[in-house]
């Protein structure tokens, strides 16, 4: 009894503190569930009438609180609970009851709980997207209307709402169910009807639904049901619809008309008559759509904003082509403007909005004429002597039209006005700086550019909104450049940008200014012919290593900067290294000055984050640079300066090892060739510099297993090129060389013979008589082993056969000279066993 008195209290506790909005829908729900489930837990095996009415109350409202909140899952238990405890309470009544008349009371009272739980479970299965569900619970309250008359309201427009939800999910098929259902609901008792009103609603949703769902399966289903609600209630909606479901579905214009006709005499608003002729020229019905928008001054003859008609006619000429009557509709709007039909200022803010986006077309097509007569209709609502920033715009806009046409008077004039009106603005000062470019005035252009630098620095407060764009003033400038080159005027160009590159404070203006100059003056080089265009990227270096060098400077330093953020400064980074690989290419002609802008490179990307690509470009960068050093190393320079590249050049090579060691973790680089190439350069730089260490460095390389051909071939000839002389290196790395082409599945005998041939020469120098007997037999060996090939291929070069014929011979000349004759003969004999392998040249030498 106590938990019962606490549930009923918690209850009571809840519904009062829901009208001062203290607790919140979900906490009502929640605490609901609680006070119910207590309450049904209290139940006793015949619990008295009272507390059986106060289970279904208490249950439909906890179900129906958690439908409320979205949780209609949770609601089915308690509404199922209701019907349970409806069926008990009806079955007690029964048995209660003394005559039929108290049975028909009795049932009537429970028939409307029924009613409302089986409404709540319709709720909750439409919520759940239980479909069947919802169609058999609604289907049990209609048929309960005949005795619950006044519930028919409520039951239409519960379907009206499942209708509405299944439209917004785009369920076609089960809002055009639930609509039809509310629609014929409404209809069954005029006397509790939702109205007239509310039906034409219904039957819009429900023909916008069949619209939406496939007008072409649907089009007739769609025109009866707009039909039907203009029958209830004439509404502009209709109408709109009406003339929307026709237009899809291809009517032909009378049909069209005819349903205009119905709603002439309809009060509808000038708005809703502009977008009716809005919607019909947009369908392509420009007869009727012009029709329709001449018919409609005649009835808003008093509205003020009349003005929105003919800006539509102007719209849809314009649209469909039809200039010329387009200009005689403007014609005629400026006549009105000065003889008392002016526009609203909202109106004729957009007759200048269309009149400027003409004229910008026609800009952008070239038709400068064409623009200019644009703007000059525009011009035209200006009165003389007026001054207004958009009249400035406007004015700019006519300089920049009678620039292109040459007529650079007519442009200086169109500047004085805009300077009228508008003295202070950037884009003014950019109008003065261009004539005074095109009229060869360089003083004026610099002030200009200087005046453009301070407003783009301190923008003012009156500036129009294009200056909204913090970029604007820094794009001008680079384009206030761009125009001086154009005009062979690269002193103005470059120094109006190294003005405000020193000058900026703002962090991104002044990386815009730097790459602006770099673009000009390499876009200014680019344009060359082929022979001239070395000779402009020579003259030009000075001034962009400048600007590069500075960029490079100023990243350093912008990690102070607090508007100007890190990634921003990756970005800025990103193009400049780039811009800088892709000159290093261009002075291929030029080795130093390739390997500056490869170290610049380089160096610029340390700002950027070290991923994959970064890792890669870092990498080539270094090994290019060192390629270059080594190159202009083997080239006629003193000692001191081959130091010196040599050294620079394994600086490059050391920095490299370390990010290919970081690289080399990322992925797999099995057939990438920088393991050989920071070999093969590192050796070439330390056997140069007369390196102590360099027998260390090949003693890791002996033991590489993986090691090709090529590279011992390119580390023996290095190992002989001055200034480095390592022989025992060069015989060691030739020796290895053979042994690998020796367990070639198939011997390459060309590539084998150039081999042997350096092994031969390097082992057995020419003309020496005083050989040891040790590095004879060695010697011999690879003539042993050269037969052996020689023997076993046609592919041995003939012209080395006749070399190793002629060395063997004279080796055993040389010997008979000093009294070896044993030798002699064993070498003379070598060489006569090489005879019988000659081709052509046997018989001379036999």
């Amino acid at each position: 009894l106590q938990v019962e008195e606490s549930a009923v209290s918690l209850w009571n506790w809840t519904v009062t503190k829901h009208t001062g909005a203290v607790i919140s829908d979900e906490q009502r729900a929640k605490l609901r569930f609680v006070a119910c489930r207590l309450i049904c837990l209290c139940e006793g095996s015949d619990p008295p009438e009272g507390t059986i009415r106060r289970q279904i109350l208490m249950s439909m409202k906890t179900g129906k609180g958690w439908i409320d909140i979205g949780k209609a899952g949770l609601a089915d238990g308690f509404l199922e609970n209701a019907m349970n405890s409806i069926e008990k309470l009806y079955a007690k009544l029964r048995k209660g009851s003394e005559g039929e008349a108290d049975i028909q009371g009795h049932r009537a009272d429970v028939e409307k709980s029924l009613f409302k739980v089986l409404s709540y479970q319709a709720e909750s299965a439409v919520a759940q997207g239980d479909f069947q569900k919802a169609v058999m619970c609604v289907q049990r309250c209609k048929d309960m209307l005949m005795k619950l008359p006044k519930e028919t309201c409520y039951l239409s427009i519960l379907c009206y709402n499942f209708g509405v939800e299944t439209y917004e999910w785009k369920r076609y098929e089960q809002s055009s169910f639930w609509l039809s259902q509310s629609y014929d609901i409404g209809k069954m008792d005029m006397k509790y009807s939702v109205g007239k009103e509310m039906q034409a609603k219904v039957l819009r949703l429900l023909a916008t639904t069949y619209f939406e769902w496939d007008c072409s399966l649907y089009l007739d289903k769609a025109l009866k049901a707009i039909s039907l609600a203009n029958q209830e209630n004439l509404h502009p909606a209709g109408f709109f619809l009406k003339v929307k479901i026709l237009l899809k579905s291809g009517a032909s214009d009378e049909d069209i008309k005819s349903a205009l006709a119905e709603f002439t005499h309809f009060d509808m608003s000038l708005d809703f008559c502009l977008n009716t002729a809005k919607l019909l020229l947009e369908h392509g019905r420009e007869s009727v759509g012009f029709d329709f928008l001449k018919s409609v001054p005649e009835r808003f003859e008093s509205s003020p904003d009349l003005g929105k008609i003919t800006l539509l006619h102007i719209e849809f000429l314009l649209q469909n082509k039809r200039e010329l009557l387009a200009k005689q509709k403007i014609e005629e709007v400026i006549i009105g403007h000065y003889t008392g039909k002016q526009l609203l200022p909202e109106a004729l803010n957009q007759l200048h909005i269309i009149l400027w986006d003409r004229a910008a077309k026609h800009y952008e097509e070239k038709s400068y004429s064409e623009a200019l007569h644009w703007y000059n209709y525009s011009v035209s609502f200006y009165t003389p002597g007026q001054i207004d920033q958009n009249l400035a715009k406007l004015q700019r806009n006519m300089a920049s039209c009678y620039l292109h046409l040459k007529q650079i008077d007519k442009a200086k004039e169109a500047v004085k006005q805009a300077e009228r009106c508008d003295p202070n603005s950037i884009f003014t000062k950019f109008s003065v700086y261009k004539i005074a470019v095109l009229e060869n005035d360089t003083d004026k252009a610099m002030e200009a550019v200087i005046e453009m630098g301070k407003l783009a620095e301190k923008p003012s407060e009156h500036e129009d909104k294009l200056r909204v764009d913090k970029n604007t003033g820094s794009n001008l400038l680079s384009l206030a450049a761009q125009i001086a080159l154009e005009n062979d005027q690269q002193i103005v160009a470059i120094k109006a940008l190294e003005y405000l590159s020193e000058h900026l404070q703002d962090c991104r203006q002044l990386f815009t200014s730097l790459k602006c100059l770099v673009r000009l003056m390499l876009s200014k080089i680019m344009a060359e012919n082929s022979e001239k265009r070395w000779v402009s990227l020579k003259n030009h270096f000075i001034m962009v290593d400048m600007l590069f060098k500075f960029s490079h400077k100023k990243l350093a330093e912008s990690f102070t900067e607090e508007k100007f953020t890190g990634d921003m400064r990756i970005l800025e980074a990103h193009w400049f290294r780039k811009v800088a690989w892709n000159l290093a290419v261009q002075f291929k002609d030029s080795p130093e000055k390739m390997r500056d802008f490869f170290v610049l490179s380089f160096k610029l990307s340390q700002f950027c984050p070290s991923d994959k690509a970064v890792l890669i470009a870092q990498k080539t960068c270094l090994l290019m640079a060192a390629a270059v050093d080594l190159e202009m190393g083997r080239q006629q320079v003193t000692p001191s300066e081959q130091t010196e590249l040599f050294s620079q050049a394994l600086q490059h090579l050391q920095t490299c090892k370390e990010i290919w060691k970081v690289l080399k973790l990322t992925g797999d680089f099995a057939t990438d060739p920088t393991d050989t190439l920071l070999l093969l350069y590192e050796f070439e730089a330390r056997s140069k510099l007369n390196d102590p260490t360099l027998h260390n460095l090949m003693e890791s390389v002996w033991e590489q297993p993986q090691i090709e051909i090529k590279t011992l071939e390119i580390i023996a000839s290095l190992a002989m090129e001055p200034p480095a002389r390592y022989p025992a290196l060069c015989k060691k790395a030739l020796k290895s060389a053979l042994n690998l082409h020796r367990k070639q599945a198939v011997i390459d005998a060309v590539k084998f013979s150039k081999c042997l041939h350096s092994l031969i020469n390097i082992s057995l120098p020419t003309g020496l008589t005083d050989l040891d007997t040790c590095v004879l037999q060695e010697v011999w060996d690879y003539f042993e082993d050269a037969l052996s090939v020689v023997s076993s291929t046609d592919a041995y070069p003939e012209m080395e056969i006749l070399w190793l014929m002629t060395r063997a011979w004279n080796t055993g000349i040389f010997q008979y000279t000093v009294g070896k004759y044993k030798e002699a003969e064993q070498w003379c004999g070598l060489g006569m066993r090489f005879l019988n392998h000659l081709g052509s040249l046997k018989k001379t030498y036999e």
